[in-house]
């Protein structure tokens, strides 16, 4: 067996500086996905989510460890968050009207006959209420603007606001596709003005 990948050390995705607005040109990966809308806080489709992805991540994982000779760490946690009016992230921060996806990276070398295996372990005994619906997709963003944010998920206004509003246009880009965040912190173990997480966007030249 070779040594275990730990993808937030290998791939630049998962660099980001406070303060730093980074151009990054991201290749396709794949991730186990689950949809959702409303508010995370409140919302028991969050919770169950969660608590559908993170058992068919392990199975795989330990499938892969166990059948292919190829091990890695779970990577954090990711979302892709979007709304009919994005100022409901940058200006009123409604988090009832936002819709998201769920996600934890796999590596190219999972198949979908892997993650069946894994969904099937996993609903043999108590399957959680939304094993149906996770799903293994591809995930093509190209280039990307992200930085690093440190601090509570509420405090992310500003930051979005600059990046958006601010760097985004001066760099002659603009904004395509779903508002990407990467969890480094375990909201559950770590204080909210300690939280890290990285706020991505994919961009495009702003004229062709």
């Amino acid at each position: 067996m070779t040594g275990k990948i730990d993808f937030k050390k290998t791939l630049d995705g998962y660099q980001a500086k406070r303060g730093e607005f980074r151009t990054v040109d991201m290749p396709d990966l794949q991730y186990l996905m689950i949809d959702g809308h409303g508010d995370p806080n409140t919302s028991t489709t969050y919770a169950d989510a969660l608590a559908a992805l993170y058992p068919v991540a392990y199975k795989v994982k330990f499938a892969s460890a166990r059948g292919l000779g190829r091990d890695y760490v779970v990577p954090p946690l990711e979302g892709l968050w979007w709304a009919d009016d994005m100022d409901a992230f940058t200006v009123s921060r409604d988090k009832s009207r936002w819709d998201w996806t769920m996600m934890l990276l796999v590596p190219d070398w999972i198949d979908q006959a892997m993650v069946d295996a894994a969904v099937a372990l996993v609903g043999a005994k108590k399957p959680p209420a939304r094993l149906g619906d996770v799903r293994l997709q591809p995930l093509s963003e190209g280039r990307c603007v992200q930085t690093l944010h440190v601090g509570s998920f509420d405090d992310e206004a500003g930051v979005l606001e600059s990046m958006h509003r601010e760097f985004i246009p001066g760099a002659g880009l603009r904004m395509v596709g779903r508002h990407h965040e990467i969890y480094l912190s375990d909201p559950r173990k770590t204080a909210p003005e300690r939280l890290r997480t990285i706020l991505r966007q994919p961009v495009r030249d702003a004229t062709p």
